[in-house]
Formats: structure tokens, sequence, C-alpha cells
């Protein structure tokens, strides 16, 4: 019923043991699972995905079309289409977003921006499953 589009391909890869220091600019999908110190860029934004896992660290700002965390982010998140937010997501900056699913444990420690001001934001609450 509520089918999600499909991701873009990550090409890029910053895998665990890596540091990464300087701008990182990426197409289509990226995934850390390492450290990045410094921004990490969707060019071009539209359709993009960067995935911050469990074990990722990043300290710059971070801007894409479709953007998952699990890691911590120190920094502003911008995500034009889709922020998803898993359970041990930890964001320190300010977050603006499209539509927001945030999982229960995630946290941020800045302020919500819906990037459109409507009335309601499109702010979705991920439910725990119940097996």
């Amino acid at each position: 019923m509520f089918s999600r589009k499909a991701h873009a391909p990550i090409r890029t890869l910053v895998g665990d043991s890596t540091v990464l220091r300087g701008e990182l600019r990426f197409a289509d999908g990226l995934r850390i699972d390492g450290e990045v110190q410094g921004d990490v860029l969707a060019e071009p934004e539209a359709g993009s995905l960067v995935v911050i896992s469990e074990k990722a660290r990043v300290h710059g700002k971070v801007k894409a079309a479709h953007v998952i965390i699990n890691g911590s982010v120190c920094g502003p998140v911008t995500s034009t289409e889709m922020l998803e937010l898993q359970p041990k997501a930890s964001v320190v900056g300010d977050v603006h977003y499209e539509v927001l699913e945030m999982h229960p444990g995630a946290t941020i420690d800045g302020e919500l921006k819906p990037l459109k001001a409507t009335e309601r934001p499109a702010l979705t609450l991920a439910a725990a499953n119940d097996a």
C-alpha cells in the first residue's frame, strides 16, 4: 500500500576501518561504515542516497535526497526526500527534512525543520515490530 521508491544504487563505500578527512561528494548512493571528518554532499542531489551505518561517524554536514542514519552525525543534516533515523542514530545538529521517519531510540540534539512550511510536517514515528 505504501510502496517506497527504488533506492539509488550504492556505488561508493567508506569501509569500517577508513577515516576520511575532507569534503566527500558523491553521485547515486553512498554507504559509510567508517569515519568521515568533513561534509558529505550528494551531487546531483535528486535521487541520491546516503546510508550511515551503526558503526559510522560523520563530523560535518550531510546532504542528500534520501538519508538513512543508524550511526552518529555531528553536524546539520538535510534530506530533500526522506530521512530515516534508525534505533541507534544520534544527530547533534539541526535536521532539515521533507519526510522524517524516526525509530524509538534515535536521538536528535538540535532543531527539527521541515523544508516546506506546512501546518503539519510530514513526520512518521516507526512502530516497534509486534513479533
